[in-house]
């Protein structure tokens, strides 16, 4: 079954990857003029902390912007391009290598990427900021539980492999909810390494099950942006190439991490995140409509 999973997400990525060099080459006369170490450099850094689990996309448009080195206009483009086959990589690797029941990976994976296909419609209306208060809570809290069975006040987190029963069924449900958020701008990391932990796995099995949740989704979501022509070739091509490379340095950190250092990366990040979340909740104004974003 893992087999099949790898062998679908190799084609899907192998069709991106052919529509996305056919378009750089046939378009390489008319490429911007920010230097190539620049994206590079953005490239391996933001991918080399997204195999960490912390993400690439909001760090991208932070160096970016600073750096000036892409249009905002092609910004989501760029970046869904750009990100496709690194965090590929990081799926196929973290797949292979750490072990996960295979009905449980498939059943995450596929009800991450249905929730973003199908549930899209749906929660683009939903309110955002409301979605993100209660996520930032829920993260700060299962942190909390995580950072009290690391010293010891409580049991900690379990080491299982895979789920059954009810677990099952809850995994299913939330992984689907977590891959509809994704497309209103919420990340899926973090969200889904508290989840993972909730359960009582272990958390060297959040990798290949986030890192795979969202590999299914960015093939597609990359043809649609290559197609349209909505993204900065150079700027993608350089997050590529870049980012490849930092996402082989990480896999090999995460992989040979204790487990109860990985305990900790993963409680750093889901913190990190949780008030990341809470920050961004907008103040409703009483005076006019909520804005939401």
């Amino acid at each position: 079954m893992v087999t099949l999973v790898l062998t679908v997400l190799g084609i899907l990525t192998g069709i991106f990857a052919i529509y996305f060099f056919k378009d750089f080459f046939e378009n390489k006369d008319s490429l911007s003029t920010t230097r190539w170490d620049k994206l590079l450099g953005v490239g391996f850094i933001t991918d080399f902390f997204d195999t960490l689990g912390i993400g690439s996309f909001a760090p991208t448009v932070s160096l970016f912007k600073i750096g000036k080195m892409t249009d905002d206009k092609t910004m989501p483009g760029t970046l869904n391009v750009g990100h496709t086959i690194p965090v590929v990589l990081e799926a196929f690797l973290f797949i292979r290598a750490i072990e996960v029941e295979p009905l449980t990976l498939t059943l995450l994976l596929g009800s991450a990427t249905l929730g973003a296909i199908v549930a899209a419609g749906i929660v683009s209306k939903l309110p955002v900021n409301r979605i993100r208060l209660v996520m930032g809570i829920a993260l700060l809290a299962v942190a909390g539980l995580m950072v009290s069975g690391q010293l010891g006040w409580m049991p900690s987190g379990g080491e299982a492999v895979g789920l059954t029963g009810i677990k099952l069924v809850i995994g299913v449900v939330v992984n689907f909810m977590l891959g509809a958020f994704m497309t209103v701008g919420i990340g899926l990391y973090a969200p889904c390494m508290a989840l993972i932990y909730a359960l009582g796995m272990s958390p060297r099995v959040a990798f290949p099950i986030m890192m795979g949740s969202c590999a299914f989704l960015m093939p597609a979501a990359g043809m649609r942006f290559v197609k349209e022509g909505a993204y900065d070739r150079k700027a993608s091509m350089g997050l590529t190439a870049g980012g490849v490379v930092g996402v082989l340095i990480a896999y090999f950190i995460v992989k040979s991490l204790p487990i109860n250092l990985l305990t900790w990366l993963v409680t750093g990040i889901i913190i990190y995140t949780g008030v990341k979340m809470l920050k961004e909740v907008k103040v409703e104004e009483p005076t006019r409509a909520t804005e939401i974003g």
